[in-house]
């Protein structure tokens, strides 16, 4: 942030101002769907993970809407709440295209949330970040191959765009609450680092589980060589983090925005090019 002192009431003011300024109304039964051929019924059919990203919103929801009434700041619990609203929508939106195009995912049970439902709100939100930093690079992909028609991605770019907005109202939300509660950068970084580390665990049962079904609990875009014959670890990094920019490029740049995942995926893209500049070195090294 720039001009913004995180964590006073002038960084509380600004980045629920600005969720709430940006909401969108709209109803996901009346968007543009398009009629789709066989072929394209059948590819979007093929994608492995709806049921999962039905359960996840429809989690996601309720998380939110559980944890809104323990706030005490009413600019907050506001904004809060509105999340929730955004959330029970995105997944009013995936059913919406369950039944419209005939898509086999079944809605399963949300189990029963903890007491400490601030943890849990927390635990969710670090969770977006993670998985919507590897889905803008998956969305990407699946749009420039033209996986599935435009007009599918025009609206699944409008909830690729309310999820944009949910890490940036949720990394200000985290840097406010922990100011408010004398959290210093360092304390911070390490805490965050912490709450990442329990999504990735997250996100690694699942890779773990295969194609395997499971509960849907835990949904992050691992399978984006569905979208691409010849996938590229390299060039998936690269393109969520592009994407990652171009996104936030959107928002006030007084607001903070995610840093850990993308000085990451810098740090691992930076690697990745000094082994290749290495490889003609050591091939000939080698002889």
């Amino acid at each position: 942030m720039s001009h913004v002192e995180a964590g006073s009431e002038a960084h509380k003011d600004l980045f629920c101002r600005q969720f709430v300024a940006t909401h969108q109304v709209f109803d996901p039964e009346t968007l543009p769907w398009p009629d789709l051929t066989d072929e394209e019924l059948a590819r979007l059919r093929t994608i492995p993970f709806w049921q999962e990203v039905y359960h996840t919103e429809r989690r996601a929801g309720a998380i939110v809407d559980a944890f809104t009434p323990q706030i005490d700041d009413p600019v907050v619990r506001e904004a809060v709440a509105l999340q929730g609203l955004e959330e029970a929508r995105h997944a009013a939106l995936i059913r919406t295209m369950i039944d419209r195009y005939g898509i086999d995912a079944t809605e399963q049970p949300i189990e029963t949330f903890p007491a400490d439902l601030e943890t849990a709100f927390i635990d969710f939100g670090f969770g977006e970040c993670l998985d919507a930093f590897l889905g803008f690079g998956a969305f990407k992909n699946a749009r420039q191959s033209q996986f599935l028609p435009e007009k599918l991605f025009e609206i699944f770019d409008v909830l690729m765009f309310e999820e944009t907005r949910h890490i940036v109202f949720f990394i200000n939300y985290m840097a406010w609450r922990e100011r408010r509660r004398g959290l210093g950068p360092v304390r911070r970084a390490l805490k965050s680092t912490r709450f990442y580390g329990r999504a990735l665990g997250r996100l690694l049962a699942m890779v773990r589980r295969g194609q395997q079904p499971n509960d849907g609990r835990d949904f992050a875009v691992t399978q984006a060589n569905v979208f691409v014959d010849d996938f590229s670890f390299r060039q998936f990094v690269e393109d969520c983090y592009r994407e990652n920019a171009r996104r936030m490029k959107e928002f006030d740049p007084d607001l903070m925005q995610p840093r850990l995942l993308p000085a990451m995926a810098d740090l691992a893209l930076r690697g990745m090019r000094l082994w290749d500049r290495r490889r003609p070195h050591l091939r000939t090294s080698a002889r």
